[in-house]
């Protein structure tokens, strides 16, 4: 199973915007499905949002919907997670991880040490 880094989080105001990235350096992640989780102080991971492999299948959860945006590039060997119109409900650890698309299901229960996203003002 994939190895996976994730960065960008940080502090935002609601209405804020941040890009997460979610990389790895053995692995070529073209040719793996990706998705983005979070969990909430006192709650239980959840899933946000999917990728296939092709880039041509997305899944998001409701809540966020029109609001966020998961996208790749293959170049870079990176998947991205661009937020927008951030609310205070969106604050958590975000892991990725190999998932089940659309469904957003984790392949494996093992995770990183994902990146903090902080919605506050």
């Amino acid at each position: 199973q994939l190895q996976l880094v994730e960065s960008g989080g940080g502090m935002v105001q609601p209405g804020g915007s941040l890009r997460l990235s979610c990389s790895t350096s053995k692995w070529s992640l073209e040719y793996y499905t990706i998705g983005w989780f979070r969990q909430a102080p006192g709650k239980e991971r959840e899933g946000v949002s999917c990728l296939l492999s092709t880039g041509k299948t997305t899944g998001y959860a409701d809540s966020v919907k029109g609001r966020f945006t998961i996208s790749k590039d293959n170049a870079k060997n990176t998947v991205y997670l661009e937020m927008n119109d951030l609310k205070p409900e969106d604050t958590g650890v975000y892991y990725c991880a190999e998932v089940w698309c659309p469904q957003i299901e984790p392949q494996y229960d093992s995770w990183g040490l994902g990146t903090q996203v902080t919605v506050s003002s």
